[in-house]
């Protein structure tokens, strides 16, 4: 009886928190083959003006070499989209470029919520390749927008990574509390089934 009424306490304890632990995603691009123009082939995300470029086939890895794997995709007549079907909380991405790079981030209503401008990180130019751009908002992120040339075939993106936008989970002194708070309570209903019950169960 006693440790049906605990079990019974903490599910509905985080039932009523209602917690969703949503991890970092990823996406590396390989699996893809070379030159695959994408679109909505990742779930929940869907992108315009990007392809897929292969190292030892289509990418020029001396200048644009991956950060992981084979795979990198390109801005492909344009600036690149990437729209959330979701809000993300954050979206990043390791970028290597040839012109200045202008990344934008709009929330659900498209309104702007932030902007990030960075010049050229071309291994001729002496910078590190793979530089790991990002951009967190707390109200959610459903859309970015990269552009470099505005032709496009200026930069190369790997390992987009990004946070879907979950159930807010309160800080430890909250579920401290409130764990404790249903553990008094099942403490009282413990004494009062024993004032019912003398002879236990």
């Amino acid at each position: 009886m006693k440790k049906k009424l605990e079990i019974i306490i903490f599910v509905i304890c985080f039932s009523l928190l209602g917690i969703t632990a949503a991890g970092a995603l990823t996406i590396d691009f390989e699996g893809q083959s070379d030159s695959a123009v994408l679109t909505d082939e990742y779930t929940g995300v869907i992108f315009s003006n990007a392809t897929v470029i292969t190292a030892g086939i289509t990418l020029n890895e001396g200048e644009f070499p991956p950060h992981s794997g084979t795979n990198v995709v390109f801005d492909d007549g344009g600036e690149m989209t990437i729209a959330f079907s979701t809000p993300v909380t954050n979206v990043g991405a390791y970028f290597t470029y040839g012109v200045p790079l202008t990344l934008s981030f709009y929330d659900s209503l498209d309104n702007l919520e932030g902007t990030l401008t960075f010049s050229s990180n071309l291994v001729s130019s002496g910078n590190p390749p793979n530089e790991f751009l990002s951009f967190a908002s707390a109200s959610g992120i459903s859309k970015a927008i990269i552009l470099g040339d505005p032709a496009g075939a200026s930069f190369v993106m790997d390992d987009l990574t990004f946070n879907p936008l979950s159930t807010a989970v309160p800080e430890p002194s909250t579920l401290l509390l409130l764990a404790g708070g249903f553990w008094g309570i099942a403490g009282v209903a413990k004494a009062a089934g024993r004032a019912n019950y003398p002879i236990g169960i």
